[in-house]
C-alpha cells in the first residue's frame, strides 16, 4: 500500500491528471488519493517555485525576457492581462499544471510567493474536484 501511495504522490508532483486515476486503479481510498495527490502537487509547486529558477540558470545563462515569454504563451498572457497573478496561479494550474504555470510566471517576472500561494490553492481545489469526480464516477458503474 505504501508503494501505491508514494506512486500517486510522485505522479501528482508532475501531473495530477495522471495521479488520481492511478490511485483509483490501485484501489486506494478516495481520502488517501486526495491527501497523496495534494501532497505531491504541493511538492511540485514548491519544487518548481524555489528550485526551478536555479535549475533553469544551469541550462540557460541568460534569463528570457518578457517579450519572448509573451510570444511563446499568448493564452497565458491573456489570462495574465485579464486576471493578474490570481488568474495565472489558479487558472494556469487548472489548465497546464502548476510547474508549467510557475515556469511561465518566472518568464513574466511575477512575484513568486504570491504565485506559489495561488498555485497551491489551485492544486487543492483541483485535487478536490477530480477526486470527487473519480469517486462518484466509479459509483455509477
Amino acid at each position: 500500500m505504501y508503494a501505491e501511495v508514494l506512486t500517486v504522490a510522485g505522479l501528482a508532483t508532475f501531473e495530477i491528471y495522471a495521479a488520481i486515476p492511478a490511485g483509483f486503479l490501485f484501489g486506494l481510498s478516495p481520502w488517501i488519493i486526495f491527501f497523496a495527490s495534494v501532497t505531491g502537487g504541493l511538492i511540485g509547486v514548491f519544487f518548481a517555485a524555489f528550485l526551478g529558477d536555479k535549475i533553469r540558470a544551469l541550462f540557460h545563462k541568460n534569463k528570457p525576457d518578457r517579450e519572448s515569454a509573451e510570444k511563446k504563451h499568448p493564452v497565458i498572457l491573456r489570462i495574465w492581462n485579464t486576471y493578474g497573478i490570481t488568474g495565472l496561479g489558479f487558472l494556469g494550474t487548472f489548465s497546464v499544471g502548476a510547474p508549467v504555470t510557475i515556469a511561465i510566471g518566472v518568464g513574466l517576472n511575477v512575484n513568486m510567493k504570491k504565485l506559489a500561494t495561488w498555485c497551491c490553492i489551485g492544486v487543492m481545489v483541483r485535487c478536490t474536484i477530480f477526486t470527487l469526480i473519480g469517486y462518484y464516477g466509479l459509483q455509477l458503474f
